[in-house]
């Protein structure tokens, strides 16, 4: 039986047109679509923030990357966590397949003086610059990209060492002092009393 038919039925005494039957149809009609389409907003929205959520949780309160980067000469995958107060963790696995973690950071000195954590970009910008080393036995060595360099003999009087890094791409020119830290630029050497 139609829905037509289940009206007829009903309001028999009552005279109706065609025209309200059909009305009546339209809105079990409409009244049909509106719920389709509220239960597809539904689960659009359940999905949505559902996966948002998970992202989120995956993570919570920072940034992690999975990246390769060079260590001691070495291309090293490593997982790194940033902080939203500008530090970093990172965990790798060395040649001989240990486990190795180290945490890092940094702030930025504004133009006004003031001081703001380091974004990530600037932390993974940090990361991509040389190393120097002091080994036990005594040599000191620069690492950068697969390059490892020994610079123990290169230090003059005062303690400095004055060091070109090639790497195929733009050279890097780094001067070092002593036990005392170094600086690096792309342009020329950082004279010792520009740093430290």
């Amino acid at each position: 039986m139609t829905n037509h038919e289940k009206y007829k039925k009903a309001f028999s005494a009552l005279q109706t047109s065609k025209r309200s039957f059909q009305e009546v149809e339209n809105m079990a009609k409409l009244q049909k679509r509106t719920k389709i389409k509220t239960a597809a907003a539904v689960i659009a929205c359940c999905i949505i923030l559902g996966g948002t959520g998970t992202a989120y949780a995956a993570n919570v309160g920072g940034i992690q990357r999975t990246i390769q980067l060079w260590i001691h000469g070495d291309q090293t995958t490593a997982t790194l966590d940033f902080s939203d107060d500008g530090t970093y963790s990172m965990e790798y696995y060395d040649e001989d397949g240990n486990l190795k973690q180290s945490d890092g950071g940094g702030v930025a000195i504004n133009p006004d003086g003031t001081q703001r954590p380091l974004t990530a970009e600037e932390l993974m910008e940090e990361m991509d610059s040389p190393e120097v080393e002091y080994e036990d036995d005594g040599s000191v060595w620069v690492y950068y990209h697969n390059q490892s360099i020994e610079i123990t003999d290169k230090f003059n009087e005062q303690n400095i060492c004055f060091v070109k890094i090639d790497d195929g791409n733009k050279p890097l020119y780094l001067t070092v002092k002593y036990h005392n830290g170094y600086s690096y630029s792309s342009d020329k050497y950082v004279e010792p009393d520009e740093f430290n």
